[in-house]
This record gives structure tokens, C-alpha cells and sequence, in this order.
């Protein structure tokens, strides 16, 4: 070897004569550290736990969606910094539960995770009574593999004349054995968020989340009484529902195109003169800022006051990285006016 060829190097960084590969100088500079989506947390209410300001459903898990691509799912999500899961004792009579426990096993990651889960709907224990609570949140706590839920919504449809102190005084002693951090609502009407809030003023738990179907295709529902009790409470508010369906991600516009799908006579509802408005004003919002219809849906929501995380559900990796880019567009008011008069 030449002398003047001892300890010397090449420009980009490799001993001369070394056969191993080096990356361009032009090449994109590696990611170190975590993703940029852990510095975006929104504060959930009052109960002092900071989530991605969107929550991974897992309504499609065990279902249409099985364990490993539910895993790939769920890493997509971890990737981009999100931290909020929510699943259902109901979903997939349990399923769903199982493969969020074993991903978070997997990963050693339940630390990291808000994990919020909604009981009251699955048949073996349904309603909100004593004992059917107490077993529902025990079969959960067994199926996800962990030995406390960060957030449990109470799901008020399945009995709706069921006693509302009986369920909180039954929460109140899940959270003092710490098997439940916070406890939310699903399906409460505005005059039970009353009563609940009255009771909690006696010592019993405040209901801190409010689970609500809310989205541009369907606002009846909580704008109204619901709006204005949960934004006096101080609820934070996680929409589910918030693609009606997947009607939102402007992929669905005829009949015809929604008959093979799963989802074919929910969206078939949404196919109307209406939703023909709102989505040729997506299509108009989305032409502008160059982002999808479906990221265009969770900035609307995330835009409603009193609104936090929205809850998604989702296929494939690709819809999710849809999803996400909502938590980053800002719409204008005349963005936000154009929607509200399409869904009039």
C-alpha cells in the first residue's frame, strides 16, 4: 500500500480499499429519538392524563382485522407518537381486548399507553349493575393482560333505566383498588351527566370523558344539551364514529360502489342529497390544502369546542397515516363555514 494512503479516509467517511457501502451524503439524515407526534399531547379533561389528540379504536380488531395486522396497526400509531387506545368489552365478544393486550405484552408498552375501555354492552355481563360491572371490568382487566384500566366508559344503552349511583358507587370501589384510574361515559343523555355530577358532588367518582357518535354527517346527537352540560363539567369529549363509517374518507359515492362493502348498509344511509353537499365541500377543502377528505373529518371535529381526541377506527396502516394528518390541519372559518352549510 502507498505511504501517503495510511490512515487516510475517503470523502465520505470509508478507509480505502474497504468494500462496505456507505450512504449517499445526499441521503436523508436518519430519525434519532422519539417521534415528533410525542411532543403534541392534549390535555383528556380533568383527569390529568395527556393523549395524542387521537385515540386508535379497536372496534374492526378480531373482527375484520386479526392479530398481526392489528400489531402493524398499532406500531404505525406508536410511531407517530400516538399514546390512547380504545377498545370494548363488546368488540368481537372480546377479541378486541386480547389482541391490544398481547401487542401491548409484546411491546412492553403498557406504561406508555392510555388505555381506555368501554363495558357495560357484552352479553355475558351487560348493564351497569353491581355484580355484571364489577365481572365485565374483571374479564377486561384478564383479556388485555393488565391490572388497570386508565379510562372505563360506563356505556349507558344497554339499561337505560339503570340506576346511575349504583354504577358509580361500583366504580368507586374499582378506584380505590386501582384496578380503574378515571371513569368516562357512553350513551348518557344530558340529564344523567346531571345527575352523575350532582352525585359526585357527594363524594361519589366524577365522570371525567364523554364517548358521544359525532361527526359532520352526524352532530343532532350531541349538539344540543349534551354540548352545552359537557362543556360545563368540564368533560373531555372523544367522538367516536368520527368517519361515519368511512363515508367521511370520500371513497364511498354511489350505491352500487357500497354494496360489496361490510359497512355497505350503514354508508348506503349517508348516500343521500346531504351527504352528496358535504362531500363535494370536502372535495372542494381537500383540493386547497392538498391533504385527504378523512384528515379534513378529524380537523372538524378537533375544531368543536370541548372536543379532545377523537376515536378512529381503522384498516390498514395507509388510513391511518390519513387520519393523522388531521391533528395537523387548521381550518379557517370560512373552511368550518362551508361544512356547517353543507350538513344543514
Amino acid at each position: 500500500m502507498d505511504e501517503a494512503q495510511v490512515g487516510t479516509v475517503d470523502p465520505i467517511g470509508r478507509a480505502p480499499g474497504s468494500s462496505a457501502s456507505a450512504e449517499h451524503p445526499s441521503a436523508p439524515i436518519p430519525v434519532v429519538g422519539p417521534a415528533v407526534g410525542t411532543l403534541v399531547r392534549e390535555k383528556l379533561g380533568e383527569t390529568g392524563l395527556e393523549v395524542f389528540p387521537l385515540m386508535l379504536g379497536g372496534a374492526e380488531f378480531g373482527w375484520t382485522v386479526d392479530q398481526d395486522r392489528a400489531n402493524a396497526l398499532l406500531d404505525h400509531f406508536a410511531a407517530f407518537g400516538g399514546n390512547a387506545v380504545h377498545t370494548a368489552d363488546s368488540f368481537s365478544a372480546g377479541r378486541s381486548e386480547h389482541i391490544i393486550g398481547r401487542w401491548m405484552h409484546t411491546r412492553r408498552l403498557r406504561d406508555d399507553i392510555v388505555l381506555a375501555v368501554r363495558v357495560g354492552d357484552h352479553p355475558d355481563n351487560p348493564g351497569l349493575g353491581s355484580t355484571n360491572l364489577v365481572r365485565a371490568v374483571e374479564a377486561s382487566l384478564t383479556r388485555l393482560g393488565t391490572d388497570r384500566i386508565d379510562v372505563l366508559y360506563l356505556d349507558a344503552t344497554a339499561e337505560r333505566g339503570g340506576s346511575i349511583e349504583d354504577a358509580l358507587a361500583t366504580a368507586e370501589w374499582l378506584v380505590e383498588t386501582g384496578k380503574v384510574r378515571h371513569i368516562g361515559s357512553y350513551g348518557f343523555t344530558a340529564e344523567q351527566l346531571i345527575e352523575a355530577r350532582i352525585l359526585a358532588s357527594a363524594g361519589y367518582p366524577r365522570l371525567e370523558t364523554l364517548d358521544v357518535p359525532y361527526n359532520l354527517m352526524r352532530r343532532q346527537e350531541f349538539e344540543g344539551d349534551l354540548r352545552l352540560v359537557a362543556g360545563a363539567q368540564g368533560l373531555a369529549v372523544t367522538p367516536s364514529q368520527a368517519l361515519e363509517h368511512g363515508f367521511l374518507s370520500g371513497r364511498h359515492r354511489s350505491r352500487q360502489g357500497v354494496a360489496a362493502s361490510t359497512r355497505g348498509s350503514q354508508l348506503a344511509g349517508s348516500l343521500n342529497r346531504r351527504g352528496v353537499r358535504v362531500l363535494k365541500a370536502l372535495d372542494a377543502i381537500a383540493a386547497e390544502l392538498a391533504v385527504p377528505h378523512a384528515a379534513i373529518a378529524i380537523a372538524w371535529l378537533l375544531a368543536q369546542r370541548s372536543v379532545a381526541a377523537p376515536i378512529v377506527n381503522t384498516f390498514s396502516p395507509s388510513q391511518l397515516d390519513e387520519l393523522v394528518q388531521g391533528v395537523g390541519v387548521r381550518l379557517t372559518r370560512a373552511h368550518l363555514s362551508e361544512l356547517t352549510k353543507a350538513t344543514e
